[in-house]
């Protein structure tokens, strides 16, 4: 091309610049609200405004293609990197949704089947800001102004930017072992990329069908774990001896985080929300009289949430022969190890050690 029309188009990038810097503000901002509102949790929005030095080469390749500077869909690009495959979509989605698409310039790479694509499988939408979105009648080039928006994962940003490093798709010739090695690991990464997505499904596919198994009752088919429990705490198990427990002293109960029990009850040889609802049922009279007795001895009118879950624990660790290595173990799991644990539990055994639940014809 000639100087003259590439020195028109960059005095005219100039004049853009404040626009530019404009929409680069506006189209990260409106990405990560839009991102939030719908729970899509991303790993980094990029952005840049394209540079002189940028533009003045692409322009000598292939300056002569444009007739002006809204010509060139890329000085502004946006970047969007996702955790996950299913994600990208997603992602497109929104972009779809905030932004007016050019789908004649747009392009999905994911659709490349060569052997040694990966790093180059993003979904580019060129798009402007539609007036709805945003406009400002003293600059409605900010409007007219096209830009790109880049969609892919993690590992595949990984690898393009390892390409970038390494120079290869650069033109430089590299020994075919290296290019062999290469299109191993693009394939071990394509592997990962598709079996991380797969297991977040399965994932949401398994916690889905404990919620359902829980809400039906069926506890003792659901292992005992983190997703499992927090399902099972969202009913309420402990709440009624809670409340039977406050309207001793007619206390007001602070709601805690129980999440701490779990590895309790998993040391205790629970393995599934089963063994701790047939504890719950078996041992809430005695959990309610070691309650009645420390109640006794105290005036507290504020009771933790936790009163309820612990006292069962007491009373099943004691019940079963537990004792003070027991009640140890209890102490130490839900308050981290001391040696004031030691003494909490001799106490505790003092303290019950009269009450009819321990008695061996108790519950018969």
């Amino acid at each position: 091309m000639n100087d003259i029309h590439a020195q028109e188009l960059l005095a005219q990038y100039h004049s853009l610049l404040p626009a530019l810097a404009r929409i680069e503000e506006i189209v990260p901002a409106r990405l990560t609200e839009a991102f939030k509102e719908a729970g899509i949790i991303v790993a980094a929005v990029e952005h840049r405004i394209k540079t002189e030095e940028s533009l003045s080469g692409k322009l000598r390749l292939k300056g002569g293609k444009y007739k002006d500077i809204y010509g060139i869909t890329d000085l502004l690009g946006v970047r969007v990197i996702t955790f996950y495959i299913d994600d990208v979509d997603k992602v497109a989605s929104i972009v779809d949704r905030l932004f007016d698409i050019d789908w004649d310039n747009s392009i999905d790479k994911r659709k490349a089947h060569e052997i040694d694509s990966f790093g180059y499988l993003s979904l580019h939408y060129i798009c402007s800001i539609p007036q709805s979105l945003y406009s400002d009648p003293e600059h409605p080039e900010i409007n007219r102004i096209r830009f790109e928006v880049q969609m892919r994962t993690v590992l595949q940003h990984a690898w393009a930017n390892m390409n970038h490093d390494t120079g290869y798709k650069s033109g430089v010739e590299i020994p075919t072992i290296y290019l062999r090695n290469l299109s191993r690991l693009a394939g071990m990464l394509e592997l990962v990329d598709d079996e991380f997505s797969r297991i977040r499904r399965e994932l949401s596919d398994y916690r889905r069908q404990v919620q359902k198994l829980v809400a039906s009752g069926n506890l003792g088919e659901v292992q005992l774990d983190g997703d499992s429990f927090k399902s099972y705490l969202s009913i309420g198990p402990f709440d009624r001896l809670s409340r039977r427990i406050a309207s001793i002293n007619q206390a007001e109960i602070q709601e805690v985080n129980l999440s701490n029990f779990l590895p309790l009850f998993k040391a205790m040889g629970f393995k599934t929300l089963g063994d701790i609802d047939a504890m719950v049922k078996e041992f809430s009279d005695a959990a309610y009289q070691i309650a009645c007795f420390q109640m006794s001895i105290t005036d507290l009118d504020i009771l933790s949430s936790s009163v309820a879950p612990q006292n069962l624990c007491t009373a099943y660790i004691l019940r079963n022969g537990g004792g003070r290595t027991g009640l140890k173990l209890m102490l130490d799991t839900l308050n981290g190890p001391s040696e004031s644990n030691e003494f909490m539990a001799d106490y505790l055994i003092e303290q019950t050690k009269d009450l009819p639940f321990l008695n061996k014809t108790y519950g018969k």
